[in-house]
């Protein structure tokens, strides 16, 4: 009981035990941990009903760091198995991509060398049975699957499958491994002489993958790199300053972080990297965060690349990490990040309230901030300097990029998100997928006959505006469907390139279309 009430502080005693405290610090401290630890002995003694000692423990922690700032969080055991699960960038379990179509597991694709691939488990299987356990057509949820197919390395697991064209079911036994997961979501020559990079986050393989992607790239003749980091919400601080220590110079600061109690800290580039010369071009957006800000900002404040997009998240807030002793986490903002000009990441935000900080990106689009560059307005005081061509930059939350690329809202009409948020466009497909994957493997071995041939079946599309309208989703005239099919169409190209081959063809289709991919190239293409 009292190891329950008392793991919260005594997890933070070697932080607390470096600050400089008055008596009366400490005195107040001591106070307030007995007034909990009361209140909890009460509770469980006295109270007319049956409680949860340890559910009221976890409660009252995230009462504490909900007047804090917006990112100070607390995790149980399992959510911060899973939540540090991709950034260690591998887990333990049978290696499948999946999805689940008609509450069945459908296998997309093994992962290469896997044990599953070993085991002979192929593309459009349909996992029934996991250790004698039905897993489909019984409602259990995706999180449930992948709890049964995941467990220890060199654990056993019994598999019942379902193979299209036989009859009978197939038994197969998985001997779970390691399971890599990539941070690199592609990486191919968009143009000649030019490389494309697209980071999902910054992850523990983040810094060898994007190394060993440059040296293909430079094989293929890249001269000049777009790195694409729109969407890449960040991870760990050590990846952020490994990734612009494969752009800058040895000892260029990447980034620096300071805080109250927590000593000011300087994070250098080692000086090994891959791609210290050439064009660098820096993709990020609204949803860019974290760790992707550091990268461009050092890029930025060393004048080494452009930035091109949309102004970045603002997340400029170093956590710590706090293990408890029940395997629950907290994370504890401890300091602030600073680009090498002294910019602080961090957007402003008011302790204990999380929502309206959640919506900024939300007031960002209704303000026309995300439409128009002459929406954003800087104040003076947050004016900085480039630091070897002395070009202005402003602080106050987040990176503003070099060149402002407006968000077309014309792009997804209000049908397409309909769409998109009931299902459909994605359960039709699959459905579809499933029918044709022989016939689609069969005809295209290679991508690029794929990339120049394949046009999206008028059956598929019809059935997906049919579904539409079954679950009440309907365009509002016939000018909104036809701006919706030039998006889904593209969209379906590039989900079955992925399914034919990887996430890095679903890219070299999609990216032909997106706005900020576009800019990139018209600065690194010379004009004829």
């Amino acid at each position: 009981m009292k190891k329950i009430l008392y793991i919260f502080i005594m997890a933070a005693l070697p932080m607390l035990n470096a600050m400089s405290q008055t008596m009366q610090d400490r005195i107040d401290l001591n106070m307030a941990v007995q007034k909990i630890g009361a209140t909890l002995m009460a509770v469980k003694g006295m109270y007319i009903d049956t409680t949860n000692t340890a559910q009221l423990a976890d409660e009252a922690i995230k009462g504490i760091l909900a007047q804090l700032d917006p990112h100070s969080s607390y995790s149980t055991a399992d959510e911060t198995k899973r939540l540090t699960e991709p950034l260690n960038s591998n887990f333990e379990g049978i290696g499948v991509q999946f999805n689940v179509l008609n509450d069945t597991l459908v296998v997309i694709q093994p992962v290469s060398k896997g044990p599953s691939e070993k085991a002979g488990i192929l593309a459009g299987d349909r996992i029934i049975l996991v250790n004698d356990t039905a897993i489909a057509g019984v409602k259990m949820s995706r999180e449930e699957m992948m709890k049964r197919l995941r467990g220890p390395k060199g654990s056993v697991v019994m598999l019942g499958v379902k193979r299209r064209d036989v009859q009978e079911t197939l038994y197969f036994r998985i001997v779970r491994d390691k399971i890599p997961l990539h941070s690199l979501d592609a990486a191919y020559m968009i143009r000649p002489g030019i490389g494309l990079i697209r980071l999902e986050n910054f992850a523990a393989s983040t810094k060898d993958e994007l190394h060993d992607a440059i040296k293909k790239l430079k094989k293929k003749g890249m001269k000049s790199l777009i790195l694409d980091l729109q969407m890449n919400g960040g991870g760990y601080l050590e990846a952020a300053y490994a990734v612009a220590s494969e752009f800058l110079q040895k000892d260029d600061l990447v980034v620096y972080t300071d805080g109250r109690v927590v000593p000011k800290q300087r994070h250098t580039a080692s000086g090994d990297g891959s791609f210290k010369e050439g064009q660098l071009v820096i993709l990020v957006d609204e949803y860019t965060a974290s760790a992707a800000e550091i990268v461009s900002g050092a890029v930025q404040d060393h004048d080494r690349g452009t930035i091109i997009g949309r102004r970045t998240f603002g997340k400029g807030l170093v956590q710590r990490p706090i293990s408890l002793p029940d395997g629950s986490m907290v994370r504890l903002t401890v300091s602030h990040y600073y680009t090498p000009s002294g910019r602080c990441i961090q957007k402003p935000y008011k302790k204990g309230q999380k929502k309206e900080y959640e919506e900024d990106v939300l007031n960002r689009y209704n303000n026309g901030e995300l439409m128009h560059l002459d929406s954003i307005h800087f104040a003076d005081s947050l004016k900085c300097y480039t630091l070897k061509e002395h070009r202005v930059v402003y602080g106050g939350g987040g990176i503003m990029p070099d060149i402002f690329v407006p968000l077309d809202t014309t792009i997804y009409t209000k049908h397409y998100r309909d769409l998109g948020r009931k299902n459909v466009i994605i359960n039709t497909y699959m459905n579809w997928y499933d029918n044709h994957r022989k016939e689609l493997t069969g005809k295209y071995k290679d991508f690029d006959k794929f990339r120049n041939d394949f046009e999206v079946p008028q059956e598929l599309v019809d059935s997906i505006i049919s579904k539409g309208r079954e679950a009440k989703v309907a365009p509002a005239d016939d000018a909104e469907l036809q701006q919706t099919l030039v998006r889904l169409k593209l969209q379906l190209k590039a989900l079955v390139a992925r399914d034919l081959w990887e996430m890095n063809e679903y890219y070299v289709i999609m990216n032909e279309e997106n706005d900020i991919v576009r800019r990139a190239l018209q600065l690194l293409t010379p004009n004829p």
